[in-house]
């Protein structure tokens, strides 16, 4: 009997295992980064609309509230860092020691730093550059597709060397070509809030060594989590006021919101990897985990307000505990219920997003380059929506039809 229990016992464990260690890819997470980042190309281009409801835009640094495109970006957080176990343990089962795989989490974040670093100098890129703008922002992005595309492997094509080279010396020049207009008169490109794709990059980073070097051990990734929130509430209490002098050299990216929200999904996919042992271990920690960072935002509101723009605590909890809801939502819809028919529908937007993301700053940069603007009917209320909406499908049938000819960025 004894002899039975430990074979039981030894099975369950090696399940168990293997559903730690299972597929590199999981439906529910797909389509839950396809749906938010088919959002986020909606919300980002409402700033070229009029006459729409107030609560769909971002609100201001001075006020206390959010708005729904404030809930976006921190749900892409989130969902980078249900990726990271699912990434990690991939790279493990082909044989990649430790330090191989902190390579290549350092040089994946390398490169959306490289990229946020090159947007967010856009936003202040000077008329009196040599380029005008927009052809430095469409520039940029050929460049990226140039040095980050998805090259086919076989060895023996040189080319793809080739386009790489291209792409980096055609930033170098671009980089060198460009002037940028402050306070204190011409700049040239300097860091500064590093743009979605390098707050993304540096969250990334801290999250997939956080979840490497602990092994995936839980009471460690909890502890990551943990540790992240409270550097996030010391700082808007002022109790790293002592460190001023070295936070524009050594920092924590957003005071700790970001990395906070990236652990808070690398701690979900833990429990979601072990549900199909124990459905209903998934589910209580989703609905306690989301109570508890729903009730600590809304408890430390009149503290230090909710704000995207500053990344109070906060504002961090609320969108944590939305984002977990959410996913455990998509669970749901296509892991228990199986309804998964709709998701070929924005799948590109789910496994090509890098791609997705930065399609819309080529037409972007043709539209303005072009003066191109629509009637402003089209622009305005509930058509003007139905145009934003309309464009982010467009987008992910753009990126279909690219991936049907075999391009697609890849970090």
């Amino acid at each position: 009997m004894a002899g039975t229990t430990r074979v039981v016992d030894q099975e369950i464990g090696e399940k168990a295992e293997r559903l730690a260690l299972g597929p590199s890819r999981q439906i529910s997470i797909d389509a839950f980064r396809a749906v938010v980042m088919v959002l986020m190309i909606f919300c980002n281009d409402l700033g070229t609309l009029q006459g729409i409801p107030g609560w769909l835009l971002h609100t201001e640094a001075q006020e206390d509230g959010m708005g729904f495109s404030d809930v976006i970006f921190p749900a892409f957080l989130f969902i980078v860092g249900l990726s990271i176990p699912l990434a990690v343990q991939s790279r493990r089962r082909r044989g990649d020691a430790t330090a191989t795989i902190a390579g290549h989490i350092g040089l994946r974040a390398l490169a959306l730093l490289v990229m946020g670093f090159f947007h967010v100098n856009l936003g202040s890129y000077s008329p009196e550059a040599l380029l005008p703008r927009p052809i430095w922002a469409i520039l940029i992005t050929v460049a990226f597709f140039l040095v980050w595309l998805d090259y086919p492997k076989d060895a023996s094509r040189k080319y793809p060397w080739v386009l790489k080279a291209v792409g980096v010396l055609l930033l170098a020049v671009l980089a060198a070509l460009y002037k940028g207009h402050s306070a204190e008169g011409m700049v040239w490109m300097r860091p500064q809030w590093w743009g979605i794709l390098g707050m993304i990059g540096w969250a990334y980073l801290l999250g997939g060594l956080v979840y490497l070097f602990s092994k995936g051990q839980i009471g460690a990734l909890v502890g990551g989590m943990l540790f992240f929130l409270a550097f996030n509430s010391a700082a808007h209490l002022g109790w790293l006021e002592p460190l001023a002098g070295v936070k524009a050299y050594v920092w924590i990216i957003g005071d700790g919101c970001m990395p906070a929200l990236t652990m808070a999904g690398v701690v979900t996919t833990w429990f979601y990897q072990r549900h199909p042992l124990n459905q209903k271990a998934f589910w209580v920690y989703a609905l306690a985990s989301a109570a508890g960072w729903l009730a600590f935002g809304f408890m430390t509101r009149p503290v230090w307000e909710i704000s995207k723009i500053r990344a109070t605590p906060s504002w961090t909890a609320i969108c944590a505990g939305i984002s977990l809801l959410c996913f455990a939502g998509m669970v749901y819809l296509t892991d228990v219920k199986g309804i998964k028919k709709w998701y070929r529908l924005v799948q590109p937007a789910g496994t090509s997003t890098l791609t997705c993301y930065l399609i819309p700053y080529l037409h972007m940069g043709l539209v303005a380059y072009l003066s191109f603007r629509l009637p402003e009917g089209m622009r305005t209320g509930v058509l003007g929506l139905v145009k934003s909406l309309g464009f982010a499908l467009l987008v992910v049938l753009v990126v279909w039809l690219l991936g049907r000819r075999g391009i697609r960025l890849k970090l």
